[in-house]
C-alpha cells in the first residue's frame, strides 16, 4: 500500500508543479510580449513560446520524479587507436620524404 502512495504523491508533485510552470512561463511570455511585440500575432506567439517552454520543464521534471534519475549524456566511446588511413605518415620512417 505504500508503493501506491507513493505513485499517488508523484502524481500529485508532478501535477501541482505542470500547472505552476505552465502559468507563469505563460505570464513571462506574455509580458515579454507587451514589452518586445507590437502585433498581437507575436504576442500570442510569445506566449505560446512560454507555455511550451512551461511544458516542457515540467515534462522533463516529472520524468525526473517518476524514473529516479536524471537522464545522463554518455560521452561516445572512443579508441585508443585510429584506423591506417587516418594516421599521419611516419616522416621519419622514410629518408627519401627529408628535405
Amino acid at each position: 500500500m505504500a508503493e501506491k502512495s507513493d505513485v499517488n504523491a508523484k502524481w500529485d508533485a508532478c501535477l501541482d508543479l505542470s500547472v505552476r510552470r505552465f502559468v507563469y512561463s505563460s505570464l513571462a511570455g506574455a509580458f515579454a510580449g507587451l514589452l518586445l511585440f507590437r502585433t498581437p500575432v507575436t504576442r500570442r506567439a510569445s506566449i505560446a513560446f512560454g507555455a511550451g517552454v512551461g511544458i516542457g520543464s515540467a515534462y522533463a521534471d516529472c520524468s525526473r520524479i517518476f524514473d529516479g534519475s536524471a537522464a545522463k549524456l554518455v560521452p561516445p566511446k572512443t579508441t585508443s587507436s585510429a584506423p591506417e588511413e587516418l594516421q599521419p605518415p611516419n616522416s621519419l620512417s622514410n629518408p627519401s620524404q627529408v628535405c
